[in-house]
C-alpha cells in the first residue's frame, strides 16, 4: 500500500523506522532483533537504506596500487523483500543517484515492482568518500530531482526506449528528503525549498526529515514549505542520541544543531549511559510535542538501536 494512503487512512500519529543493512558476511538475523522489539507498535513502515559502494587501495606485486571497490552493507532489495514477507509491513528501500546509470536505476525498479514494493525513497546519496564532491556515474543522474522525474515517467508508462509500445507503468510512491536546517550545500533556505518544491512537482508525494533536535526547527520548516506551494505530508525524522562521541559526530556529519538546553543536560553526564537516559527523555519530549501536533508519523532513525526507540515509543504510542 502507499504510504500517502496509509496516511490519509490513519486517524493518529503513525510509527515508523529506518535500518541499516548488516555488514557483509552478516546474517540478515541481526535485522530481525532491530525490528522484533518494535512490532507490538505497529510501524506502518521501514526503511531500509542503500550504501553505495568505496574505493580502497591494495598494495600489488611491485609495488603499485590497485583500486578496488567495494560495498560494506548490500542487500537492500533482500531485506526490504525479507522483511514483507516476514513481517506483513511496508518495506521502502532508499534508492540514489550515487553509483547507478539510468539503466541501472531503471532495471532496479522494475526488481522492485516485481517484489510488490510500492514505495521507494528518491536520494541523490553522498558522495564517496575518496571523492571531494558528488560526481555522477556516465549516464546517471547528477541531482536527486532528475532521478525523481526518472520514476515518475515509469509511472506513467515511460521507460528510456522510446521505442517500447503498451508498457507496463509502475505505480511507485515517491519520498524525498527535507532538511528543516537546509541541506548544507544549499546556499540558503529559500534555495533549497526551491529544489523541494521541484521534486513534489515532479512526482514526490512524501517528505521524510533529516533528523532534528528541535522541534521548533520542524514546525517552521513545515511553515515555508506550506507557504512555498508544498503540501504533501511531511514526516518528521527523529534520533535518539546515545554516546558522547555523537555529540560531536552528528551535527558534523549531519549538518544539525544540539539546542542548547539539551547540551547542557549532556555535559552533565558522565558515561555513555547516562548520555542515552538524557536522550530518551529529551525524544520523548520531542515525539509528544510532534503527535499533539498532529503530525502525520514520528520516523526513527534507529539504525539497529530499538532498545532506546523502544523506551520512547512506549511513553509515546
Amino acid at each position: 500500500m502507499k504510504l500517502t494512503k496509509k496516511i490519509e487512512n490513519s486517524k493518529k500519529t503513525l510509527f515508523s523506522i529506518e535500518i541499516l543493512p548488516p555488514l557483509k558476511g552478516k546474517s540478515i538475523q541481526s535485522i530481525y532483533d532491530g525490528i522484533d522489539p518494535l512490532m507490538e507498535f505497529k510501524p506502518a513502515f521501514v526503511d531500509v537504506t542503500y550504501h553505495r559502494e568505496e574505493y580502497i587501495y591494495k598494495k600489488r606485486e611491485g609495488g603499485y596500487l590497485e583500486k578496488v571497490s567495494i560495498r560494506k552493507r548490500p542487500g537492500t532489495v533482500g531485506i526490504c523483500a525479507a522483511i514483507m514477507n516476514k513481517y506483513d509491513v511496508e518495506a521502502v528501500p532508499h534508492i540514489i543517484c550515487g553509483g547507478f546509470t539510468r539503466e541501472e536505476t531503471e532495471n532496479a525498479l522494475i526488481d522492485l515492482q516485481f517484489l510488490g514494493i510500492d514505495n521507494v525513497l528518491a536520494l541523490r546519496g553522498d558522495s564517496i568518500k575518496t571523492e571531494p564532491a558528488f560526481v555522477p556515474e556516465p549516464n546517471g543522474h547528477a541531482y536527486g530531482l532528475d532521478l525523481v522525474k526518472q520514476i515518475s515517467e515509469m509511472n506513467r508508462g515511460m521507460y528510456l526506449d522510446d521505442e517500447m509500445k503498451e508498457a507496463a507503468p509502475t505505480n511507485f510512491c515517491i519520498g524525498v528528503a527535507g532538511y528543516p536546517e537546509k541541506h548544507f550545500e544549499a546556499p540558503n533556505m529559500t534555495s533549497d525549498l526551491k529544489y523541494l518544491k521541484a521534486k513534489v512537482d515532479a512526482g514526490a508525494e512524501y517528505i521524510v526529515t533529516q533528523m532534528f533536535f528541535d522541534n521548533k526547527k520542524y514546525f517552521e520548516f513545515v511553515d515555508l514549505c506550506r507557504k512555498s506551494g508544498i503540501n504533501v505530508p511531511i514526516i518528521p525524522g527523529l534520533k535518539i542520541l546515545g554516546s558522547k562521541k555523537q555529540i560531536v559526530t552528528l551535527p558534523k556529519i549531519f549538518h544539525i544543531d544540539i539546542p542548547q538546553a539539551f547540551y547542557e543536560e549532556l555535559e552533565k553526564c558522565k558515561d555513555d549511559k547516562q548520555i542515552r537516559e538524557v536522550g530518551i527523555r529529551w525524544c520523548i519530549e520531542q515525539s509528544k510535542e510532534l503527535v499533539k501536533a498532529n503530525v502525520p508519523c514520528l520516523h526513527f532513525y534507529t539504525m539497529g538501536a530499538s532498545e532506546a526507540t523502544k523506551a520512547v515509543a512506549k511513553e509515546v504510542f
